[in-house]
Order: C-alpha cells, then structure tokens, then sequence
C-alpha cells in the first residue's frame, strides 16, 4: 500500500447518479490493475473506490463513484472531495489495495465482468491488456439495469475494436424495444454465450449479494474457483 496526498483535478458527471473524478497525486502512484483506493475521511473513517485508470497513468487516478442519498457512504465522499477541489485542497489516500488484480501471466482467455459502476474495476484491467497487447481471448461483459447507464459504451466498442481478440457484450436488464443487444442479468449471459467456463480465468466486480450468486453459478457452468477472481469473496461466504 501507498500512502499519498492527491489534489482533485476534475469531477465531472457521467450520468444522473456517477461521477468521474480524477486525482493528481503528488507523487508517481503504483498500482495493479484491478486495485482500488481508499480515500482517507479521518483515522477510522476510510472509503474504497475501484480505481478505473489503467497502471500507466501515474498521475492521473480516475474514479467512478456511484452516488445519490445525500448520507450514502459515497455521497460523503463525493462531498469531501467536491470540497477539496473548491478549495483547491488536498486529499489523502491509500493507493494499491486488493488482491484481485489481473494475472495476464496465467496466459488464459479472460471473462471480465462488471455490474453498474463496477465498471471501472475491470475498465482498468481492459486498458492495461490493451498496452501490453494480450493476445488471448478477452470478453468484457457489462450489466446495468437501464440503458441510460452505459455511460462509456463508446469508448468501450473502440476499445473492442482495437484487436481481434477483444470483444465487449454491454447487457440491459431492463431494456427498451429499441434495445439490440443482450438483455437480464450480465452473469446469465455469460452463460449463454459461453458453453463452459472452464479454461478461463473470470474477474468480476458487483454488489456483494450479486458476486455471491455468480460465483455459485459460475462454479455450476464450470469455472476453477482458483480462477475466480473479486475482492468481494473476501467479505461473503
């Protein structure tokens, strides 16, 4: 872990409900992809948030951080670091935790599954396979519950359409008759799409109650668990 001040460079909306913030810190910050950050509030009072920047930028952090109530664990932290860029302040933060970060050295085809702004947990490890030119298989799988929530979309198909290899599935639970694409729950598409999970390795991020029920499906549609990776089985049983 590395202990760092960081000043608030941009916050800036990408829906209703999340906001990007980038953060400066003041020195070069090292981390894998697929760590978060903690932003330190006070001694006992520590907030976890994915960090969505890939490990080649240093010195520019970004966040996506989900947040509407205005005493939600995020809306407090949105507000202290809303705070600290009004005042030109700095922040405190505790930068490379987590033990699921990518394993580009297994060499195996990846599934990397993210609900709502879990986003930006496999959003980082997407860029960093594209610097390193990974050449196996890489399967980016996206839930959200509307289509308004596909916020990088965009940036996510030319992200797929960099290299042969990669491919990105956005999936809408509840879709509009418009909506071409996958539709439900992300997990359950995976499955359909994939017949069995065995020689892949999977990275997922989500609500702790929606980790859970994957993983065990997961499991079912023949997935090694010692190939399964989310910092969330760290906290469900």
């Amino acid at each position: 872990m590395q202990v760092l001040k960081a000043t608030v460079a941009e916050i800036s909306p990408l829906t209703e409900y999340v906001s990007k913030v980038v953060l400066t810190p003041e020195q070069d910050a090292e981390f894998a992809a697929g760590h978060y950050l903690q932003l330190v509030l006070g001694e006992k009072d520590k907030r976890a948030f994915s960090i969505a920047s890939s490990p080649s930028k240093k010195n520019a952090l970004e966040l996506h951080i989900g947040a509407s109530g205005a005493d939600s664990y995020a809306m407090q932290a949105l507000d202290h670091l809303k705070a600290a860029h009004n005042n030109q302040a700095q922040v405190d933060l505790e930068v490379g935790l987590g033990v699921s970060q990518i394993r580009p050295e297994q060499a195996r085809p990846l599934v990397l599954l993210a609900g709502g702004t879990g986003f930006s947990y496999v959003k980082s490890m997407a860029d960093h396979l594209a610097e390193i030119n990974y050449d196996q298989p890489v399967l980016f799988y996206w839930g959200v519950k509307e289509e308004s929530a596909l916020y990088a979309k965009a940036e996510m198909e030319a992200w797929a359409s960099s290299r042969a290899n990669f491919q990105f599935i956005p999936v809408v639970e509840h879709a509009s008759e418009t909506w071409a694409g996958h539709t439900g729950y992300v997990h359950q598409a995976v499955m359909k799409d994939i017949v069995s999970l065995e020689p892949y390795s999977v990275y997922m991020a989500g609500r702790f109650d929606m980790i859970g029920i994957v993983r065990d499906d997961f499991i079912n549609h023949g997935a090694q668990r010692e190939f399964m990776f989310a910092d969330a089985f760290a906290f469900i049983k």
